[in-house]
């Protein structure tokens, strides 16, 4: 099947989805309302999504025997990962409002690789250390991407609870401290996966690359990244950080790995048009 009808497919699939979620949502008072959990067609609904999704990816990175990889590639994969592990623990915790988030953005970045196509092939595709490096940096990623979508909800949450209204869309969300052990756990995982991927690329830079790590703005991004995290975990085990301040740091350190990928491939392949 073509990528781009697996992709409108999926696009639909999140639209409807999207529609279902907003439809259900209660009404009137938070307080007054039962709390709606997410049905079983609804997450057969999604599983199925995902798997068209991934359907796509697959075509879009595997165009026969090379790797291809551009901007509008990783935001679909990175999306595509977060939607997934959302969709898993989704079991263990009621996070129906992450919807409100991924669902909309999922249906633009499903359809972004065949509106903005990019011909960046990866070399070294076949090496089995460059797989392990490019696994453990798209799962951190999309961790990190799950992590963002957290710390938004429970900006929006909290500024609405400290206002004294908690509007029926947010009711369905788990407490703020629950919701921040979940952040947390979130961040550890996907710090531990950023420091295997900018170890594991220092490490096999040499023998894939044949020279050293160079210190380009990918690299300074990622290291910039890694170090809020770092801060951030440091911070939050040795002064207790938590509330705005924690989530502030949270979306830094996001916004600051976007750009060591994403950011980096949309400036060469849009605005300056280079495909390398």
């Amino acid at each position: 099947m073509p990528a781009i009808l697996l992709q409108l497919l999926a696009a639909t699939l999140y639209i409807a989805l999207a529609l279902l979620g907003w439809k259900g949502r209660p009404r009137g008072p938070a307080l007054d309302q039962t709390q709606r959990s997410a049905s079983a067609i609804e997450r057969w609904l999604l599983f199925f999504a995902l798997l068209l999704h991934a359907a796509s990816l697959k075509g879009e990175i595997f165009p026969g025997d090379a790797m291809r990889f551009s901007f509008a590639i990783a935001l679909s994969v990175m999306v595509w990962l977060a939607l997934t592990l959302y969709w898993v623990e989704g079991f263990y915790a009621r996070l129906e409002g992450l919807q409100l988030i991924g669902l909309p953005l999922a249906v633009v970045c499903v359809l972004l690789p065949a509106v903005m196509p990019g011909e960046h092939i990866l070399a070294n595709a076949h090496s089995t250390g460059f797989r392990m490096h490019f696994l453990m940096a798209m799962l951190a990623y999309s961790l990190f991407t799950l992590a963002a979508f957290h710390a938004l909800l429970m900006a929006v949450l909290e500024k609405n609870l400290h206002r004294g209204q908690l509007p029926p869309l947010l009711a369905g969300l788990p407490p703020l401290l629950t919701m921040e052990s979940l952040l947390f756990q979130l961040i550890h995982v996907a710090f531990v996966l950023l420091t295997l991927t900018i170890g594991s690329g220092i490490f096999f830079s040499e023998s894939l690359f044949g020279k050293a790590l160079t210190l380009n703005h990918k690299t300074v991004f990622a290291v910039i990244s890694w170090m809020i995290f770092a801060a951030l975990l440091i911070g939050r085990h040795m002064r207790g950080w938590r509330g705005r301040f924690a989530l502030r740091w949270t979306l830094a350190g996001f916004g600051a790995l976007l750009l060591a990928y994403v950011g980096t491939r949309f400036v060469l392949e849009v605005i300056l048009g280079r495909v390398s």
